[in-house]
């Protein structure tokens, strides 16, 4: 249920689809004769997506989540295994024409495979199903092999998570399948902004990870600006950084996470 209330409402909530269903919503209230209600609801879509679009707002959104973690310094010398959280390979181009194709978050399998070269014994596991309620996609534990197969990194070494539709079962059916052994050290690679909500619910799954933060969409330097990057970026990014704050505080909420910036 979770799964599903988190996916009809992020439908409704993330910009591009709220600036339009608030200008269709002014459109229909005018229409009815409630012209100020109308104009209201207008402009209020507007407002959401020249926010949006023609500030770096997401920029702003996304630093403080891509800061909290940092890469291990010095790396640790032995590795028992790599965990990559899927969301990084386009599920449905994929299914169709049989190859491997990246995203935008697509650098955390190739900073997998990287890793994959430095610890050579490790295990790496792909974490990852299908996180879509109606597109029809292959998931990234099912291409992910023949993506890092194809950079050198040998078939037996995956271990393939292919039911998790969410960070917080990434992170149960994760442990599940590997049962962690005291004392060992596994890696979590993941999006950046997405590192503070991935090590949380690890930690919460009694999954001790070290976090291996990639796929960085800030420079660390931002202060607010107008017309910092073009459109769709800022766009994209103020998606990025507006569900991913709901997501912190939808799972502290529920108490599958114990603080809301872990």
């Amino acid at each position: 249920m979770f799964f599903v209330l988190s996916k009809v409402f992020w439908f409704f909530i993330q910009p591009i689809n709220l600036s339009l269903f608030l200008c269709l919503a002014g459109i229909a209230a005018s229409w009815f004769g409630w012209r100020r209600l109308g104009g209201a609801a207008a402009t209020a879509g507007l407002f959401v997506l020249a926010i949006c679009a023609w500030t770096n707002i997401g920029a702003l959104l996304l630093r403080p989540l891509e800061d909290r973690y940092a890469r291990p310094l010095p790396p640790p010398e032995k590795v028992a295994g790599i965990v990559v959280l899927g969301g990084g390979l386009e599920g449905a181009v994929n299914l169709a024409r049989g190859g491997y194709e990246l995203n935008a978050a697509g650098d955390r399998f190739v900073e997998a495979a990287a890793l994959a070269l430095r610890y050579p014994q490790a295990k790496v596991v792909i974490s990852g199903g299908s996180g879509s309620l109606m597109l029809d996609g292959e998931t990234d534990a099912a291409t992910a092999p023949r993506l890092l197969t194809a950079l050198g990194v040998s078939p037996e070494r995956l271990v393939l998570e292919g039911k998790s539709r969410n960070t917080y079962e990434n992170a149960i059916f994760t442990r599940e399948l590997v049962q962690p052994k005291p004392g060992e050290t596994w890696l979590l690679v993941t999006s950046a902004f997405h590192m503070p909500r991935s090590m949380g619910l690890f930690r919460r799954a009694d999954f001790p990870v070290v976090p291996w933060p990639t796929d960085y969409r800030t420079r660390g330097d931002e202060g607010f600006a107008l017309f910092d990057d073009d459109q769709p970026d800022s766009i994209r990014n103020a998606s990025l950084g507006i569900r991913e704050w709901i997501g912190l505080a939808a799972y502290r909420l529920s108490g599958r996470t114990d603080a809301l910036i872990p």
